[in-house]
């Protein structure tokens, strides 16, 4: 869970295609039920969760909704798309290799030691 209080539809989903959490202004995220939106986008628009992410944000963004989420799809591919100045955000592969960012940087890796 990303958000405070995340709403099923809007700030958290997952189905079948993927597994959305959000955070941002929830009142805009509700309105466009935008975790569901994107999975919506993937299933029947055939969209990847990359490009159905990216476009939900950026149209988050431009009704005045910043924030960014976190995405997952079936095959394990990994969506951190965000529309504000910045968003703490990381992720883990199965090498072990861990991946952050906070602001528009690519995100960096660093290697998990076993100790």
């Amino acid at each position: 869970r990303v958000g405070d209080c995340p709403v099923f539809g809007a700030g958290t989903w997952a189905d079948e295609s993927c597994a959305i959490s959000a955070t941002g202004h929830g009142e805009v995220f509700i309105r466009y039920a935008a975790a569901h939106e994107i999975a919506s986008r993937m299933r029947l628009g055939k969209q990847s969760l990359a490009a159905a992410a990216e476009a939900v944000v950026a149209e988050l963004g431009a009704q005045g909704g910043s924030g960014g989420l976190i995405g997952v799809d079936a095959t394990g591919e990994v969506a951190l798309p965000f529309n504000c100045a910045g968003m703490y955000r990381g992720r883990i592969g199965a090498d072990g290799i861990a991946w952050t960012g906070i602001y528009r940087e690519p995100l960096k890796a660093k290697e998990l030691s076993a100790a």
